[in-house]
């Protein structure tokens, strides 16, 4: 079955969050998976194309399925070449069992909750800190000033980079997103711009990384690099390429979650004064179901894709071995199978089983927690010490299918 409306192409991208919801309950409403066809682009792309998962339960079932629905070659979007797993080494978030479970097993140790707990602290401090700069300087981009300097002053500090670095990091991380989900018909020049600064990009952090796992091997400083190249999990610990690909993913999967969801909820909770009213009646209370609408409404990541590993029938299709299938978080958290009017901002949503952290599963994000106290301890900040703090106009958005980001947001308080 094929359809008019491209979800591969930019210029779906670009349209307003309105119309993106309104072609994805069109697409529901099918209750059939739409084939979308990709460009074969030499060295970049392979163009085989792929089926729209974007109804709740078909996206909660495939995330399930691991053992049909592979995340090998890739998960994400647009699909790499193989080139560059041979050269960066293929991030966890694109493999399967059992070395998705072993790395998963090495990792999961930074996210336990004892460690959590123990950066409780440390994120405070940072939140403090950026607010009181936020005082100093006084309102001009909220991105800037807030949403982009949060999570990567903590990722950071989790991984031992020194605060003078970090600018270095972070203007890398912007490089890398901006290639997120291009395709086609911005092509030409533009891609093959994108495309070289994303890989040097790529380079200069596993350099960053391999050096200081180099430093940290036998002479470790309590910090996630030091952990991680001096676990043993069955007899084996990370790669230098391992670890460079885990940075990779933790800078970005990680910083961007918390990102667009502060920058987005901000705009929401303006935009929506009594939801804002109810939360700060009773903060503590509320934050945490606050917090996963917010994730819901938003979708920070919007889709991750799967290959099959042999035919599977799903949703009344059978798909064939080798078809791939893309799963549209930002279409199954706006489901109204699952959510009473959807379209709604509701922070007493309950129950709320979005898929805004990734479907359930072995690929169920491992710093969703992590995220969720950054937001409550930033929401708490922002709320107690700059009571009027309100967005101004509309967001400069990033031109993806993959990362629902915001470019700049102006602000007031």
């Amino acid at each position: 079955m094929t359809t008019a409306a491209d979800l591969v192409g930019t210029e779906f991208w670009a349209r307003p969050h309105t119309e993106r919801h309104a072609e994805f309950a069109r697409l529901r409403a099918l209750n059939a998976p739409v084939y979308y066809a990709e460009p074969r682009i030499p060295l970049v792309r392979a163009g085989k194309g792929f089926y729209a998962l974007v109804g709740h339960a078909d996206v909660v079932a495939a995330s399930r399925n691991t053992k049909v629905f592979s995340s090998e070659p890739a998960a994400t979007s647009p699909e790499p070449p193989p080139w560059i797993a041979a050269l960066f080494g293929r991030p966890m978030v694109n493999m399967d069992d059992p070395r998705h479970g072993r790395l998963r097993r090495i990792v999961s140790r930074a996210f336990s909750p004892k460690m959590l707990a123990d950066l409780a602290d440390d994120i405070q401090a940072t939140a403090t800190k950026i607010v009181d700069e936020v005082l100093r300087d006084g309102p001009e981009d909220f991105v800037a000033q807030v949403a982009a300097r949060l999570p990567i002053e903590v990722i950071c500090a989790m991984m031992g980079i020194p605060p003078e670095r970090r600018p270095y990091v972070l203007k890398r991380i912007d490089v890398m997103t901006e290639y997120s989900g291009v395709r086609g018909s911005l092509f030409h020049p533009r891609t093959l711009r994108l495309l070289a600064g994303n890989l040097k990009a790529i380079v200069d952090l596993h350099r960053l990384v391999a050096r200081m796992g180099r430093e940290r091997r036998g002479n470790p400083r309590g910090d996630l690099v030091s952990a991680l190249v001096n676990a043993n999990v069955d007899g084996e610990a990370l790669t230098v390429r391992e670890l460079g690909s885990f940075f990779d993913l933790l800078l970005v999967a990680g910083n961007e979650t918390t990102r667009n969801a502060l920058s987005h909820g901000l705009r929401l909770f303006t935009e929506n004064p009594d939801q804002r009213d109810y939360l700060l009646a009773d903060y503590d209370a509320r934050i945490g179901p606050a917090i996963e609408e917010i994730v819901r409404y938003v979708s920070p990541i919007i889709q991750f894709r799967r290959t099959l590993k042999e035919q599977y029938t799903l949703g009344g299709h059978t798909f064939q071995a080798g078809e791939k299938v893309v799963l549209f978080y930002q279409a199954a958290n706006r489901d109204p199978a699952v959510f009473t009017d959807p379209d709604a901002f509701d922070v007493s949503r309950s129950p709320n089983p979005h898929v805004g952290f990734g479907g359930p599963g072995a690929h169920l994000c491992l710093g969703a927690n992590l995220a969720r106290m950054e937001l409550k301890i930033m929401f708490r900040e922002l709320f107690t010490r700059l009571p009027d703090i309100r967005t101004k106009g509309d967001p400069e958005l990033l031109l993806s299918n993959f990362d629902n980001g915001v470019v700049k947001q102006a602000f007031t308080f």
